[in-house]
């Protein structure tokens, strides 16, 4: 048989599907014969190596792929090495992606790449889901709740998403309610490709957030509500006539709109969505816990680990800026 070890990544890959194909096809002598081939007649088969080096983006894949069962349809994106504060061992990032879903994995690998953990690396003296938390940047975001407080929730959602209604009404009621002094929320935009009428209401409520934050929530509760009525050819009528209901200045707000003078503001969002491996809607981060869309039962469960743990820990929750003295002139 011949060896075919220094083969392009890709005819490997190639290499292994075809050999798992035929493994599972492989037949007796008898069932042969029926091809008009003797056992003997049959072609040589070339072998893959296997794999035996983690630091090898070629093998690893091949692991990989194997250790989690992804599909040959399944993209796979392995980065480089990169150091870690531990003697002896390598981080890689590996993120998976099938169309709208994407899954990031974060490996560590001896320097010899011989050994694999399957796991995350944390520092006891930090927050556990610091590298989540500090890739979010809630300043500036559309906000309620208590400012500074020791929770902070932030939702990448879409307004034409049945699901995010839901939950954003649960937020907006019983986790209020509830904690009242303890949480503060961030609404994030992640307007999905396949909903039509989600990305101008996005852009839609940024001009709103611009000109009034308070007539924002106003807005968002009624986006929300009114979810069911909203098509992509009435969503402009049905915004027009929201916004002059309201104190806003409607011409300044249309002026936004028409202009899609937010539009950077959701893009960045989308990208900041997809950095913390955000695919879906909603997704739902608790001080910088990955969540996805919990029922009130786990949520409740998760704010009160949090409120409890901050008590301790003191190290997430909002950061509002309330500590940061201004500058004043002549102060040195």
């Amino acid at each position: 048989m011949s060896m075919i070890v220094n083969a392009p990544r890709a005819w490997r890959l190639f290499l292994l599907v075809t050999l798992i194909v035929a493994a599972a096809a492989a037949q007796t002598g008898s069932e042969a014969l029926n091809l008009g081939l003797s056992p003997a007649d049959q072609p040589e088969a070339s072998v893959v190596p296997p794999p035996s080096n983690a630091l090898d983006k070629d093998d690893l894949e091949i692991y990989v792929r194997h250790l989690y069962m992804w599909r040959p349809d399944v993209k796979v994106e392995i980065g480089d090495p990169s150091p870690t504060p531990i003697d002896g061992l390598l981080q890689i990032e590996i993120r998976a992606s099938f169309k709208m879903a994407a899954q990031n994995k974060m490996l560590l690998v001896s320097e010899d790449g011989e050994h694999i953990l399957d796991g995350s690396r944390y520092e006891i003296g930090k927050n556990p889901f610091a590298a989540n938390y500090d890739k979010i940047d809630a300043m500036g975001a559309p906000g309620f709740g208590t400012e500074g407080a020791p929770v902070r929730v932030v939702v990448y959602s879409d307004f034409q998403c049945p699901f995010c209604a839901k939950e954003a009404k649960m937020l907006r009621t019983q986790l209020l309610k509830q904690y009242p002094e303890e949480v503060r929320v961030y609404y994030r935009d992640f307007p999905l490709a396949k909903h039509k009428w989600a990305e101008p209401a996005a852009i839609a409520g940024q001009c709103i957030h611009e000109s009034d934050p308070e007539t924002y929530w106003q807005y968002f509760d009624w986006i929300f509500e009114n979810q069911k009525n909203v098509t992509p050819e009435n969503f402009k009528d049905k915004f027009t006539a929201f916004v002059a209901g309201t104190q806003l200045d409607s011409a300044k707000v249309a002026e936004c709109f028409e202009g899609r003078k937010t539009e950077e503001k959701v893009k960045a969002s989308m990208e900041e969505a997809r950095r913390v491996g955000v695919s879906s809607t909603p997704t739902m981060f608790i001080n910088g816990r990955k969540a996805g869309a919990p029922k009130w039962a786990q949520l409740k469960q998760i704010m009160d680990n949090e409120i409890a743990y901050q008590k301790i820990a003191n190290n997430a929750g909002d950061d509002c800026g309330c500590s940061i003295a201004p500058e004043l002139p002549g102060l040195q």
